[in-house]
């Protein structure tokens, strides 16, 4: 039985429903539902957490009000991926930028910049290229184009970065579509080892060897 403490406790407040959108704006009520979707994730390192009701929750909505903009659940989570490959498309052509013209200082911008992200976005990581998110396509709104679209535009950045030091003779790739992959697999072992092995003592240039070995650098 409840002591007379307790039973005078009023019950926690309810969460205040979200303002209804004006006209036009339901592009932001689209953003604030992927934006609760990625940080569910963030918390709970499971894309389990991310449902229709947990993300109407945090956003403030009933979740019918989510149909209008996404159709299921894998949906949401195809948006929160797109955004974060988005994201590290623009950091990877960030660090183009800044590189210059040099061929070599390009490709390193580009893997840097991939093991940056990876670094500085674990969870985001895990669930672009870890496994985290392996949707099953037959019952839900996604098609094999939608899975085999992600990370196309940074691929096509990384292979036209050593497509570059080819044509300029400081590497030796005779496939460069290949050589490109197989980089980025490497770069991936590097950036998931890292994170499962944080007290594993790395060599300070093992991601020089790794683009060094498998982008076919010659010796500068």
């Amino acid at each position: 039985m409840e002591n007379s403490e307790s039973a005078a406790q009023p019950p926690p407040a309810p969460k205040p429903s979200r303002r209804r959108n004006k006209r036009g704006e339901g592009g932001r009520l689209r953003e604030d539902i992927v934006t609760a979707a990625a940080e569910l994730l963030d918390e709970a390192g499971d894309e389990h957490a991310v449902t229709l009701r947990s993300v109407a929750r945090r956003v403030g909505i009933a979740a019918p009000s989510i149909y209008p903009h996404f159709p299921d659940q894998p949906a949401i989570m195809l948006a929160v991926v797109q955004r974060e490959f988005a994201a590290l498309e623009q950091l990877l052509r960030s660090g183009l930028e800044q590189a210059g013209d040099d061929p070599r200082r390009r490709l390193r911008a580009v893997c840097d910049g991939y093991l940056d992200f990876a670094r500085s976005h674990p969870e985001r990581y895990r669930t672009m290229f870890g496994g985290v998110w392996i949707p099953a396509l037959e019952g839900s709104s996604l098609t094999e184009e939608d899975m085999a679209s992600l990370g196309s535009e940074a691929m096509e950045l990384l292979a036209g970065a050593l497509g570059e030091c080819v044509a300029a003779g400081v590497a030796e790739s005779d496939d460069v579509p290949a050589d490109a992959t197989a980089l980025w697999v490497g770069l991936h072992g590097l950036a998931h080892q890292r994170a499962v092995s944080p007290s594993f003592r790395w060599p300070q240039d093992v991601a020089d060897r790794i683009v060094t070995a498998l982008a076919h650098l010659k010796d500068a």
